[in-house]
């Protein structure tokens, strides 16, 4: 994350830049070193923030823009993981971190449950249980559908890229937790407070030699006419991105990237990532960007 800015990119945001980023590709392709810091379900307002109060960082940095949790109201919610994450780089102990690089080597060779799919009580929580009024039941993801590599890139399996059934299972699933939902979104006065927040944030980025670029990665189906009903893009992502004065890339810009079909709704397939990715990195050339390599394509 320290080293130079013509060495690393730092990415920031939520699940979409963690499935539609191919970090192999993007490494080949730029002589790059990615760092991926984005995190499943939660804003990167907060890990922006922190960026921003860190002197030490001077780099590259990718923030990936999904509205619904960038904009959220329930900002216990989508803070949570952020909060824990940046307590836990403060204040991790020696122990712990040996004990992560010892996982990370013994995972390598050895096979082992993944605690988060397999575990009794995860498996527990799949049994059908009746809605109670009152009672919030978080929607079981299929197995099949994440996979994380060590660096933190996540990608669905074949088998689910092959199965629509499993396709639909994650669709309903978004719909539960409200990619149908089309309350108004925050507005005037709380709106402007995000971008003069963000604004502040990046400003401290860039006045020590740092750069940043914001994305819009794919979405499509149900989640996407959701989308541009709450969050129409004149309203959020242009006004962003000229009251921070900082260039951004939205998918619906550019012919390359505007057509991909997401199989759940909102998230890239494996494929389909490389093929974002190729032509992200030739769109930030574009727009100014440099990397160690030159060539904009593998």
């Amino acid at each position: 994350m320290y080293e130079p800015k013509s060495q690393s990119t730092v990415f920031i945001g939520s699940s979409r830049i963690k499935f539609d980023l191919d970090l192999p590709t993007w490494e080949k392709v730029t002589g790059d070193h990615s760092v991926m810091l984005a995190m499943v379900g939660t804003s990167p307002r907060l890990l922006l923030k922190n960026l921003a109060d860190d002197d030490s960082f001077k780099g590259k940095l990718i923030l990936d823009v999904t509205e619904p949790l960038f904009y959220s109201r329930n900002t216990h919610r989508t803070d949570k993981s952020a909060e824990e994450g940046i307590e836990f780089y403060k204040k991790g102990t020696p122990s712990q971190r040996a004990s992560a690089y010892i996982g990370f080597g013994m995972e390598s060779i050895f096979v082992f449950l993944q605690e988060e799919a397999f575990s009794l009580n995860t498996l527990l929580n799949e049994i059908p249980l009746p809605a109670r009024k009152g009672v919030f039941q978080f929607p079981n993801f299929p197995k099949q559908f994440e996979e994380v590599t060590f660096q933190r890139q996540s990608f669905m399996t074949p088998m689910f890229v092959a199965d629509t059934s499993l396709q639909k299972w994650q669709a309903d699933n978004w719909t539960k937790l409200g990619a149908l939902d089309t309350t108004p979104a925050i507005k005037g006065d709380t709106l402007q407070m995000i971008f003069e927040e963000l604004k502040t944030a990046i400003d401290k980025i860039k006045s020590r030699g740092g750069e940043v670029m914001f994305v819009r990665t794919p979405s499509s189906g149900g989640y996407l006419k959701t989308e541009n009903k709450v969050f129409p893009k004149n309203e959020y992502w242009d006004r962003m991105l000229a009251y921070t004065d900082t260039p951004g890339i939205h998918f619906t810009d550019d012919p390359a990237i505007d057509h991909f079909t997401c199989p759940e709704w909102s998230h890239l397939t494996p494929k389909d990532a490389v093929t974002y990715t190729e032509n992200l990195i030739r769109i930030l050339e574009e727009k100014g960007w440099t990397f160690p390599k030159k060539s904009a394509a593998p």
